[in-house]
């Protein structure tokens, strides 16, 4: 089986994560995997070792010369299947470019933002198949009207194995700015690891550190990532005076080695497919306080790995995150759950063979087999 993956994402973010997974898994497989990515994106150096990298121009939603670019790559590469994993203009003229060369196409569908009737009805009819990375995702798509017998279902997944060591103090007292041999931290330490965008809900975040740091004078704040809202969440950071406890940190790749360390990780967002940042922070054994919307809970299962609260809402967040930085037991308790939640339910062997499913289906023109991982 040859397969093409088009992911149009620069950085090395949730979903380029998910395809650089699923690229190792089906080379495990013997499948002949092809990527499609942007010239000098994360991927093109970590997937090589998987597939054999093809390197061309997205320039987004907008950008019509992805149909023709695409189109070569097909033609070399002649896939028996096309599998379109980013929206950045690939869901579309990904698919257009795979219709023009009768190659069957599979998209992934990463995000839950609604979309018109009209806009799912056009856009869904170029898929062969559309895979959800959650059961909240499968839900706004079926709302939206996409044919139930297009659609399947398969979890996003982590690897727990680089999260297994534990807290790399060194490395935490570098991310802190500590002095070589200094304390790395001074008290309880909350991580957001998410794109510096708007529906990552920040904001929210900042809006209940006041009275959090009433409470927890010696609290700090990690904002990894990257994003469009970083200059506008430094301006606030400094008008609040808050610069003393919350820290932009850009994004890092040695997250494996400081996450482990953070006492809590925080999910504000209004919006949100599933949240692999989620599943790295159970694989860390880090309880979580996140919002109810989307896939989340069934990431987060409150009371057990974490708690949820509802989207937006200040003072339900203020409380519980301080619930859970007032005992210790309970993080450690929540953070053994996530382990075993991530083990049982979100392993990347699982989504391996949830996506080899959904292929051999296709090409088999057959009903789908039964299977945990793919419906």
């Amino acid at each position: 089986m040859r397969v093409l993956h088009v992911e149009g994402g620069a950085e090395l973010y949730g979903g380029a994560q998910q395809v650089l997974y699923l690229l190792e898994g089906l080379a495990g497989q013997g499948v002949d995997s092809h990527l499609a990515c942007r010239p000098g994106c994360t991927l093109v150096r970590r997937a090589a070792p998987f597939a054999q990298v093809h390197a061309i121009p997205m320039g987004g939603d907008l950008d019509l010369g992805i149909i023709r670019r695409l189109g070569r790559v097909i033609r070399d590469v002649r896939p028996d299947l096309v599998h379109l994993h980013s929206r950045i203009g690939a869901d579309v003229m990904g698919a257009l470019a795979a219709r023009r060369a009768g190659v069957p196409v599979v998209h992934t569908r990463r995000v839950d933002n609604p979309e018109p009737r009209w806009l799912a009805a056009a856009k869904y009819r170029l898929h062969h198949r559309v895979i959800a990375i959650s059961e909240g995702i499968a839900r706004v798509l079926l709302a939206a009207g996409l044919a139930e017998g297009k659609l399947r279902v398969v979890r996003s997944a982590v690897d727990p194995t680089p999260y297994a060591g534990g807290c790399d103090w060194t490395a935490l007292a570098g991310v802190l700015g500590a002095a070589p041999g200094g304390a790395a931290r001074s008290g309880p330490v909350i991580a957001v690891v998410a794109q510096l965008i708007e529906r990552k809900g920040h904001r929210f975040l900042l809006d209940a550190l006041p009275a959090i740091l009433a409470a927890v004078p010696d609290v700090q704040v990690l904002f990894f990532g990257k994003g469009p809202m970083a200059g506008p969440l430094q301006e606030r950071i400094d008008r609040d005076g808050l610069a003393a406890h919350v820290r932009l940190m850009g994004y890092r790749e040695d997250l494996p080695r400081v996450l482990p360390c953070m006492d809590l990780l925080v999910h504000p967002a209004t919006l949100e497919g599933l949240g692999v940042s989620l599943l790295q922070a159970s694989a860390a054994g880090v309880p979580i306080v996140a919002s109810r919307v989307g896939g989340i809970p069934e990431a987060v299962r409150d009371g057990v790995n974490g708690r949820l609260v509802p989207p937006a809402d200040v003072p339900a967040l203020t409380a519980a995150i301080l619930d859970l930085l007032m005992a210790a037991d309970l993080r450690r308790r929540m953070g053994e759950a996530g382990r075993d939640l991530v083990a049982r339910e979100f392993s990347v062997a699982g989504m391996v063979a949830g996506n080899l499913a959904v292929y051999r289906e296709l090409l088999a023109g057959a009903a789908p087999a039964s299977s945990p991982a793919a419906r």
